[in-house]
């Protein structure tokens, strides 16, 4: 297992939710969120030089060729404040961009408290993005305006600044400039991202509960779910119950994505992480449902679980 940076980063389990700062990035195809992803993981360190590669948190082959994000990412990064000196943790959840995968994203943004608007200072707003950002309005998110690529020679920062204001009501100045390409601008996003963006609310004596956001399947492993634990604590060997299903497993292995797995002694009120139960089936997990304890389950579910609609649909001829 890979080990959490040697620094004094807090750790999984014993982290103070005053401390984490929980976001994700919306962005249209093609406007620079995976190559803004790379570099965050590049300035906090969770990535060397050595095995940084394009691209990093796109794991599917159909999203390296095509350049898009498919399946929902959620890695935590250890950020030791420029303005304040103060060792925070900052969950990145990497949402898909297409509107084919709205419900997905509306999950991946109730598991955050803010996000960043990214958009391409070439192009300018494209509908995908006004769409996602309308969810994450509805989800009372704290939004960060971020003009990217401004290294173009085509880049109208200016312009679109503008339009970003008006668009969110923010003043044009507020709009961040980066390149995600040269890592310009992108130790002061992060700094924004702590000032800007409310820290987890939860309670950590109540019954756990935590929000499942997406699920992916290991060959060797069975389901990986990913969630985001609201109350309580969850920790391994706890036997725990989908509240959707009513369907109990035994936790295997609780731990957090640094960007590669990383077992820990629990997850805590605000954390993002991943479960395993050894369960094969990903319908067993399924997006937007309420993880809680068997022993001492909690009553009601996180608000918003729907049964997924499937996307993808075949026509024989």
């Amino acid at each position: 297992m890979p080990a959490l940076p040697s620094r004094k980063a807090p750790q999984p389990a014993a982290t103070n939710p005053a401390s984490i700062r929980n976001f994700c990035i919306i962005a249209h195809i093609d406007h620079g969120k995976s190559t803004l992803a790379d570099r965050m993981l590049q300035i906090t360190e969770v990535v060397d030089a050595r095995n940084m590669r394009e691209q990093y948190l796109d794991r599917m082959d159909i999203e390296r060729e095509r350049g898009i994000t498919i399946k929902s990412q959620a890695v935590r990064l250890p950020w030791t404040s420029d303005t304040d000196g103060k060792d925070y943790i900052l969950n990145m959840i990497d949402t898909p961009g297409h509107v084919d995968f709205t419900y997905e994203v509306s999950r991946s943004l109730a598991a955050c408290e803010g996000a960043i608007l990214l958009v391409d200072c070439a192009q300018g707003i494209e509908a995908q993005t006004l769409a996602n950002l309308y969810l994450a309005m509805e989800n009372n998110l704290t939004i960060i305006p971020v003009l990217n690529k401004i290294d173009l020679p085509a880049a109208q920062p200016e312009k679109f600044a503008a339009e970003l204001a008006k668009l969110i009501g923010c003043k044009p100045e507020d709009c961040l400039r980066v390149s995600g390409k040269t890592g310009e601008g992108v130790r002061e996003l992060l700094d924004e991202i702590v000032k800007q963006i409310p820290a987890p609310t939860g309670d950590s004596a109540k019954p756990a509960r935590a929000l499942i956001f997406d699920s992916v399947y290991d060959t060797y492993r069975g389901v990986v779910t990913y969630v985001r634990v609201v109350d309580g604590k969850l920790s391994p060997r706890d036997q725990i119950l989908m509240l959707s299903t009513g369907v109990k497993h035994e936790m295997l292995e609780v731990g957090v994505i640094s960007p590669e797995p990383i077992a820990s002694n629990g997850l805590g009120v605000g954390e993002v992480g991943y479960l395993i139960t050894g369960v094969k089936d990903v319908r067993q997990s399924r997006v937007g449902d309420t993880v809680t304890t068997a022993t001492k389950p909690a009553t009601e579910a996180l608000a918003g679980y729907k049964d997924p609609k499937p996307m993808v649909f075949s026509g024989l001829y």
